[in-house]
């Protein structure tokens, strides 16, 4: 087999590490499109050439998809249309035919593997069981975080300059035999050298490198994304996902070379034609990827149609223009979408709105006594800003428990002898009494409540590594202007108003940053909420607002918040500062707010199957309280769990609408932005946040073996940077089982309140934007406040949409407890009465 191309190692470098999982280490866990590698291509194109060349389950099965029409959850009538739309009238009773009686073989191995599975084949040896597990630990060592009891002795050179130095100064060797030792230590070994020893034909580096690393993609994705992010790692390390692979290239040749001696020879000498592909090469459609397309697009539109019929309804209902009782800002978060729902019951003349989490706040976090920086802002924003915290008299918690002596010889026998004793007992009560303890991600302590923080910039000298502690007084009107603009809220306003961040409590849970805040860098938006405050008070933003025609009243007072998604629990912060008045109110409308949580506990627990539903609200609340914190629950919420809306527009298109806490709801008046400026920053945010976390969601149900994390149950933390199932292995990307199993695999609908020339502009102006749309990656819907009518986005321009759900008006809910009691899947769209 004779060469005919150059090696370009950059160049393949490259697209290898755009394909793999571009996952963050633990701490920086946020939710992204797990296929974002294809994301250029349209929805249905990219799943199809995903599953074909990496043997994903991108969809549900064909026999899964029939059991869903069985049970109705697929509506007949929109399957029709939508086989009347791709294949004609004249294929109907054809396609509906295969759609539903043919059974088609559903096996797809994809195209990666194929080369390296020689070895195994023709050799007798697997590679993958032997060099991995060697290979695992030597990057759970040199990345560990914390939990290794002996530090690997780092050289800050690089990862190979570590490994060169540990083989010069130890008595044992990583490797078995000579040869490979001196590869090693010859500075002119590369790794295209490494391939040829391998290959013997530059033909197959590439396909053998791609086979290589998609055997172990989650530890493969989690180097390039160091490599690319060295401050996602507290502890610095220096690697590279070239390293990785000459380090890999060394322990195969040596397990060849001491399993095999010269028995083996260059995979080139005993490949066949069958075994070569063209790895990222385009892939043919058959007759089953299209019965899978239909089918994805009737589930889909079977929930889309009940939604548009019902904002149609709501377009024609007129928006309160009274000043509030109070006003409370929220994250867009779909978790907030029930809360709000009910405050707004308790308490009908009061108003919600819904805002990315951030409140526009782009800003480092410094805890007192804190020795790292924490990004509070969406993941994409560097931060040129910092808060503090000072003035506080918190300590840190502690336990006896936690105790570095206990690693040890006699210490730790000692202690095992004495605290571990106790730590039995402890451990027995907290089955039954869970409580809040050092060991559980509890997201109030965030920050301290009766802390101060440097929101205010006084002097331009004032910096810290480079950053700008605090804000001037015109920066701070900026971003107040920015989200009292972008929400609608530029007059009326009320005496007290409330900015509520969101974050969750759990106990020994390792995707604990996937439950807070995702505007806010997987954190709580205490802090956010509450520097958003103290702008929002400041007398010298109102003089600069007022300037710019938003008059905020003298008596009107803005204070933070924080709710607890998990606990349904809210903390507020600096109430000493509200005015006498505004105090009084403020303890009024905490019993509201305590009345609304208890309610939300009640309507999330028909999820969880060790709580009864049935009971009282205040005897549920208190049960979801201590399943937050219990050791012994995978569970300990949902999280974005069944999303698949987002809804930007004035909340009286939603506000009647039973959305069974599916929805992220962005408030948003388009009289106030008639050409689109800041609807271009919300849709910029929400596309790729709210869109990310579905796609995440998506994927991972619907292939939780390799684009999930599986069972969270044997998940095992790897240097505080990943989990493995077990003691080893590779790490898992994407969401564990516990998060998905609830969810429906349905993309994200963004609705907009807008005119359609202007949201077609408006999602142009960024071409990165844009491509969520006219791929479809998330489904892009209209609705014209001139005529109320719905307009879908289509092939790069919007057409009308006529909702099938004709008699929705009809389905009115008069008792929710009861529609709540009665299932714990997801209920259909109810107007509320």
């Amino acid at each position: 087999m004779s060469s005919t191309n150059i090696f370009q190692e950059e160049q393949i470098l490259k697209e290898l590490k755009h394909y793999l999982p571009a996952q963050a280490p633990l701490k920086d866990f946020v939710h992204h499109n797990t296929l974002h590698a294809f994301q250029s291509l349209p929805f249905e194109q990219a799943i199809r050439k995903a599953s074909k060349t990496f043997g994903y389950k991108t969809s549900l099965s064909l026999k899964e998809y029939r059991k869903l029409y069985n049970e109705g959850k697929i509506d007949k009538e929109i399957l029709e249309n939508t086989i009347l739309r791709r294949k004609g009238h004249g294929e109907l009773n054809v396609w509906k035919s295969r759609l539903i009686e043919v059974n088609y073989e559903e096996f797809n191995e994809g195209k990666i593997g194929r080369l390296r599975k020689l070895w195994k084949e023709r050799f007798k040896l697997d590679l993958n069981t032997i060099v991995h597990t060697n290979l695992f630990r030597i990057l759970n060592s040199y990345l560990d975080q914390g939990i290794a009891i002996t530090k690997f002795p780092v050289n800050k050179e690089s990862f190979l300059s570590s490994i060169i130095e540990i083989e010069k100064n130890s008595f044992t060797s990583f490797f078995k035999t000579q040869r490979v030792r001196d590869l090693l230590f010859d500075p002119h070994t590369s790794l295209e050298c490494l391939l040829k020893l391998l290959l013997g034909d530059e033909v197959l580096y590439k396909q053998y490198l791609f086979d290589q690393q998609f055997a172990h993609p989650g530890w493969s994705g989690l180097i390039s994304v160091i490599e690319s992010q060295p401050g996602s790692l507290l502890d610095g390390r220096k690697i590279s996902l070239k390293e990785m692979i000459i380090l890999e290239c060394l322990l195969e040749i040596d397990n060849l070379d001491n399993t095999l001696g010269n028995k083996w020879r260059p995979l080139a000498e005993v490949a066949e034609k069958k075994h070569l592909v063209d790895i990222l090469d385009e892939t043919e459609w058959n007759e089953y990827d299209n019965l899978l397309v239909i089918w994805q697009e009737a589930y889909e539109w079977t929930y889309y149609d009940q939604v548009l019929a019902g904002v149609m309804v709501g377009e024609r209902l007129k928006p309160k223009t009274e000043i509030p009782s109070f006003e409370a800002f929220f994250c867009i978060d779909d978790r907030e979408c029930s809360i709000r729902r009910y405050i707004e019951h308790f308490d009908p003349d009061c108003a919600t709105y819904g805002t990315p989490g951030h409140f526009a706040i782009d800003m480092y976090y410094q805890p007192k006594n804190g020795k790292f920086y924490s990004k509070v802002c969406p993941l994409p924003i560097t931060p040129k800003h910092l808060i503090k915290e000072v003035s506080t008299d918190r300590n840190n918690t502690s336990d006896l428990h936690f105790n570095k002596s206990s690693h040890g010889l006699f210490r730790g026998w000692l202690i095992s002898q004495t605290l571990g004793f106790w730590s039995a007992i402890k451990l027995m009560f907290n089955i039954f009494r869970p409580s809040v303890s050092p060991a559980s991600s509890y997201s109030f302590s965030h920050m301290d409540s009766f802390s101060a923080l440097t929101v205010e910039n006084r002097s331009k000298h004032h910096k810290k590594d480079g950053l700008q502690i605090g804000y001037t007084v015109k920066e701070m009107a900026d971003r107040v202007e920015m989200v009292l603009r972008s929400t609608g809220t530029t007059e009326l306003f009320a005496p007290l108003i409330y900015i509520i961040g969101h974050g969750a409590s759990s106990a020994n849970n390792t995707h604990y940053a996937g439950y807070d805040c995702g505007a806010c860098s997987g954190r709580p938006g205490s802090a956010n909420a509450r520097a958003f405050s103290y702008m929002a008070n400041h007398q010298g933003v109102r003089t600069i607002l007022r300037k710019r025609g938003i008059d905020i009243p003298d008596t009107t007072e803005f204070i933070g918040g924080l709710h607890d998604t998990t606990r349904d629990e809210f903390r507020f912060f600096d109430e000493e500062l509200l005015s006498d008045e505004n105090n009084e109110s403020h303890k009024k409308n905490i019993l509201v707010f305590e009345k609304a949580l208890r309610a939300n506990a009640k309507e999330r627990s028909r999820r969880f199957n060790s709580i009864d539903t049935k009971q009282v609200p205040k005897t549920i609340h208190k049960k979801v309280k201590e399943r937050s914190v219990s050791l012994f629950e995978p569970r300990p919420e949902l999280n974005h769990a069944t999303n698949t809306l987002c809804i930007i527009g004035r909340k009286h298109i939603h506000d009647h609408l039973f959305l069974d806490r599916r929805a992220f709801l962005n408030s948003y008046n388009y009289e106030l932005d008639p050409d689109g400026k800041y609807l271009s920053s919300i849709i910029n945010a929400a596309a790729p946040v709210c869109g990310g976390i579905n796609l995440e969601y998506y994927f991972s149900r619907v292939d939780n073996e390799k684009l999930g994390a599986g069972s969270k149950l044997p998940h095992n933390v790897m240097g505080l940077i990943g989990v493995a199932n077990g003691f080893e292995g590779d790490l898992r990307p994407g969401l564990p089982i516990q998060m998905v199993e609830i969810h429906d695999p349905l993309r994200l609908m963004m609705v907009i309140e807008h005119d359609p020339e202007v949201v077609l502009k408006t999602i142009q102006n960024s071409e990165t934007t844009y491509e969520w749309f006219i791929n479809e990656w998330v489904i892009l819907c209209v609705v014209n406040p001139l005529d109320g009518k719905v307009y879908r986005f289509k092939d790069g321009s919007f057409e009308y949409y006529d909702p099938i759900s004709k008699n929705l008006e009809a389905v009115v809910i008069e008792d929710l407890h009861t529609a709540i009691e009665s299932t714990d899947e997801n209920l259909p769209v109810y107007l509320l009465k």
